[in-house]
């Protein structure tokens, strides 16, 4: 049942008509949960809020897949009003992207443009930008323009799926160049030709890649809500005796909450990935695809 509720959400991730339904009915939806809201000003206080309880974060402005170059460029205005208000708030905050949103699918060089635009304002700010990975028909380029932009600018890092059967790979490729990687499992509906089907193999390569990283130059970030796997983190970490400079737990805004309390507690380095924005259905239908359990949430919201 579980695999199941998991390909209709991943099925509804694409489909216009549910997407112009639930932009009427999000809230409704219970969108609220998981995105912090549709404005910047939302979003900074989300994270002043985090701040407060000694968390980080980074902010993402919701959209994927732009085929407008206009669109693109407006994207990219959005990533520099976000850097511009975490600099002006002084908010401990990162800021994360995806490159679709930034007219990767239109042209490279539009991509590129709009993507030293905004390291550019971010290394005037000391603000670290992360490329989030999508689908894995993108997964090359996606790389071929971290590794470019990681030569020109110390304040980018990227994201690898542990779902991929090639992240291993890529992970010790960029391990050697000192670049810092945020490790998820992955949340794109892929053929069994590029991912692992099973969910315990996924599991057995994102443990492994995480582990190769932190003995590694860069940053790990490590996001995952998987408690089992936090814990064996923790025991690799405080075995090999990690700084708290060389790692972080990394977990989505609205889930796992009371984990997310107790990390922090325990005195561990923990950002809070923190989304805003009108553009929220994919996201959001990825968030129940990962887990249908959150389905539960949804219904209570409906039926308030």
């Amino acid at each position: 049942m579980e695999e199941l509720l998991r390909a209709f959400f991943q099925a509804l991730v694409k489909n216009q008509s549910a997407n112009r339904w639930a932009q009427r009915y999000g809230h409704k939806l219970g969108a609220q949960r998981f995105v912090a809201g549709e404005q910047i000003t939302d979003a900074i206080r989300v994270v002043r809020e985090l701040n407060m309880r000694h968390m980080t974060a980074t902010l993402d402005h919701l959209g994927e897949f732009v085929a407008d170059e206009k669109e693109a460029r407006k994207a990219a205005d959005d990533c520099l009003q976000a850097l511009e208000a975490i600099h002006q708030h002084q908010v401990k905050s990162t800021l994360s992207l995806k490159m679709t949103q930034l007219g990767l699918d239109i042209s490279r060089e539009l991509c590129m443009e709009n993507m030293r635009k905004i390291l550019d304002k971010a290394l005037l700010y000391g603000i670290v930008v992360n490329i989030d990975m999508e689908d894995s028909a993108r997964c090359q380029v996606t790389l071929d323009i971290f590794e470019e932009l990681l030569s020109e600018y110390p304040n980018v890092m990227t994201v690898l799926q542990a779902y991929l059967y090639r992240s291993m790979d890529d992970l010790l490729r960029l391990a050697s160049k000192g670049a810092s990687l945020r490790i998820v499992k992955g949340a794109y509906k892929e053929p069994e030709s590029v991912a692992y089907p099973e969910k315990a193999d996924v599991d057995a390569n994102y443990i492994k890649m995480v582990e190769a990283h932190l003995l590694s130059p860069g940053l790990t970030a490590i996001a995952t809500h998987d408690e089992a796997i936090i814990e064996h983190c923790k025991s690799f970490i405080e075995r090999h005796q990690i700084s708290k400079d060389k790692y972080e737990f990394q977990m989505l805004y609205g889930i796992r909450v009371n984990l997310q309390q107790q990390l922090s507690d325990e005195g561990h380095p923990l950002r809070i990935y923190v989304p805003y924005g009108d553009d929220w259905y994919g996201y959001f239908m990825r968030r129940l695809a990962e887990r249908p359990a959150n389905v539960g949430f949804v219904l209570k919201g409906m039926f308030r």
